[in-house]
């Protein structure tokens, strides 16, 4: 009988078994683990696999000289295998190149009211007012506190017991933290964005009446990956990509991706913001993954390499532009207006709204404190904050 006509050997046989039985799947799963942890294709890392289990099972049916016509083949499958995986992974490094997130996380520390080297604003000499005992305790946004500490720093003792101290008058508790406390009694001011219609409730449960004094404007923005072709966007077609009606970028203008719309976490102010925005337009639940936490949060997922196609995200201006300053992401001009500093001070740009110190009490002290924010030496605070 010719060597074609000859079976394999038996330890032929019980080596490609054996390659087959535990060689082969444990290669699959570190390939296809690489493959979850880099985003490379799933079909190109198991090409190889597949290969050798083909090449494996042609070794045990097919006698002879086959096998080295098998050998051949199974090398050139691996080549090729090898070759898609490198045209992926030099793909994958193109696409990381083209977002650069420089912006750094947004730290209470570098905002200190009284710490020598605070990025905080200052007035040039002391201000007007000094307020002592018994003195408000203050809360707000993430977005606005580098705005109350300036306050805090300008017009409270310097020997107050430190941020977010039990029994401290200095307090930061974001958004729904600090409305929280503002319901509860247990906050005097709280410096943030109109809250939503829940946090007013809260307010009225607890027998307390929000009221709020409007201390200053911001733009209320929405943003892209800066890779996004889009510049600009109609209110109308932000209400409809929120509300689920426009689901593609090449519906305003845009690439043939499917857009996705990241929103915040209900209570916070630019989720509030939104729904306000919106209007009479249903607002859409969004998958759980494209809600965010934190404020940072959407501008490093609209950032994101992986999202530079798809992603829209929101926020205000001061904190996206300033206080973060991401580069992987441009904020959109809305009905043709940019979110300038300019143009939101002159009320041009359509999405442009009030920032409040609200309150849900009168004493000498509060009444004191909300009068200096409201003369020439706080609002230049709040100009010299950005």
């Amino acid at each position: 009988m010719n060597d074609s006509g000859r079976k394999p050997s038996a330890v032929l046989q019980t080596a490609a078994i054996l390659l087959l039985v535990f060689a082969a799947p444990i290669a699959a799963l570190y390939l296809f683990l690489l493959t979850l942890a880099t985003g490379y294709s799933v079909l190109f890392a198991l090409l190889p696999i597949a290969a050798a289990v083909f090449c494996i099972l042609l070794i045990l049916l097919r006698p002879g000289r086959a096998r080295r016509n098998v050998g051949i083949v199974f090398a050139g499958v691996v080549l090729l295998s090898a070759v898609c995986l490198g045209v992926q992974f030099a793909h994958n490094a193109y696409d990381r190149y083209l977002t650069v997130e420089d912006g750094a996380p947004f730290d209470t520390a570098d905002y200190l009211p009284f710490a020598q080297d605070s990025k905080v604003a200052r007035l040039d000499g002391p201000a007007s007012l000094r307020l002592g005992e018994p003195l408000p305790v203050v809360d707000g946004a993430t977005a606005l506190f580098p705005v109350y500490s300036a306050f805090v720093g300008a017009v409270y003792p310097s020997d107050i017991l430190p941020l977010g101290s039990a029994d401290g008058p200095f307090q930061f508790h974001n958004t729904i933290g600090g409305y929280a406390l503002l319901a509860k009694g247990e906050v005097d001011v709280m410096f943030g964005a109109y809250p939503s219609e829940e946090q007013i409730g809260e307010a009225r449960a607890e027998g307390r009446e929000l009221r709020f004094t409007p201390i200053g404007r911001e733009g209320f923005v929405f943003f892209v990956n800066r890779n996004n072709p889009v510049e600009s966007l109609t209110s109308e077609e932000i209400r409809g990509i929120y509300s689920g009606g426009i689901t593609n970028w090449k519906e305003v203008g845009g690439r043939d991706e499917p857009i996705l719309a990241f929103q915040r976490n209900q209570g916070s102010g630019s989720q509030s913001a939104l729904v306000r925005f919106m209007g009479d337009a249903p607002l859409m639940t969004p998958p759980t993954e494209q809600v965010e936490d934190l404020m940072s949060g959407i501008i490093e997922r609209t950032s994101d390499y992986r999202n530079h196609k798809n992603a829209i995200g929101f926020s205000f201006r001061y904190y996206a532009d300033q206080l973060v300053g991401n580069k992987g992401i441009k904020l959109l001009a809305v009905d043709g207006v940019a979110p300038t500093v300019e143009n939101i001070r002159a009320g041009r740009y359509p999405l442009t709204s009030e920032f409040y110190a609200a309150t849900t009490q009168s004493t000498e002290q509060i009444d004191a404190l909300l009068e200096w924010i409201l003369s020439p030496e706080g609002q230049e605070l709040i100009e010299r904050t950005g």
